[in-house]
């Protein structure tokens, strides 16, 4: 597992589109489908990941809170499921079952979408205001496997809040790192 840190693309950045589909109703989703009325919360997960693991149980904390608060979440895996079979959609939607998750869990089969989101590991996690402008990117918190530090989403959920009062976003804002998408050879 190597430790691969985001790529904290630059602020403002329109979020592109997309039209996967949801490993859950088998339905394809687009971000017009998942989006809040006052901002998004765009993930890159996978099954496997230990830093995924570690933060699972927090994000699903943090998107039944801010769901109801007009923000929209949506979980996305672009491994490459021939060398990782975990990360399959049948495990996929297991996962997103057994974890409760209250988002979509789609299925980036092409990679296509983390190309254009520039997502690097697992977890990415991008915070885009209701005009799709990138508010956010980085770190959940300062939690990683085995640091001892809390985890609480406490950079996530800062984000979130400065979002929904309107003010301007983090000025100092941390890469996520995790381990790195498995990209097709």
């Amino acid at each position: 597992m190597a430790l691969t840190e985001s790529k904290m693309v630059e602020l403002s950045t329109s979020a592109p589109s997309f039209s996967l589909a949801d490993t859950v109703t088998g339905l394809k989703k687009s971000y017009e489908d998942i989006c809040g009325s006052a901002g998004t919360v765009v993930m890159f997960l996978c099954n496997h990941c230990p830093y995924v693991i570690h933060v699972n149980e927090e994000l699903v904390r943090i998107a039944k809170e801010y769901l109801p608060k007009g923000i929209g979440f949506v979980a996305i895996s672009s491994n490459d499921v021939t060398e990782y079979p975990d990360d399959d959609p049948d495990k996929m939607r297991l996962i997103a079952k057994v974890l409760k998750y209250p988002f979509a869990y789609l299925y980036d089969e092409s990679q296509e979408v983390a190309k254009a989101y520039e997502a690097a590991c697992t977890p990415d996690i991008f915070v885009f205001d209701k005009n799709r402008k990138l508010y956010y990117r980085g770190r959940l918190d300062e939690s990683r496997p085995g640091n001892d530090k809390p985890l609480n989403g406490k950079d996530l959920r800062l984000s979130l809040d400065l979002l929904l009062r309107e003010e301007g976003p983090l000025l100092k804002q941390y890469p996520g790192a995790g381990c790195n998408i498995k990209w097709k050879k």
